[in-house]
């Protein structure tokens, strides 16, 4: 998931990840929902969908990881 919001030009929806990884909806949300509570990700709703993207700022540290990501 951080590999495709690092990737990302626009936010992401969450149907988006759905498509990727072959998951539900409730459990794609449930793993969104714990990086947007450690501060990685920032969140938004549109109609019945929610979008995200690497939060700004990120972290130091969480930063330093995300830029390892080819």
């Amino acid at each position: 998931m951080v590999h495709m919001l690092k990737a990302a030009t626009a936010p992401v929806c969450v149907c988006d990840f759905t498509a990727a990884f072959e998951l539900s909806q409730p459990t794609v949300s449930h793993h969104l929902s714990k990086l947007r509570r450690a501060g990685l990700i920032s969140s938004f709703k549109k109609g019945i969908w929610t979008f995200h993207s690497l939060a700004d700022p990120l972290p130091e540290p969480a930063r330093a990881v995300v830029e390892l990501i080819p």
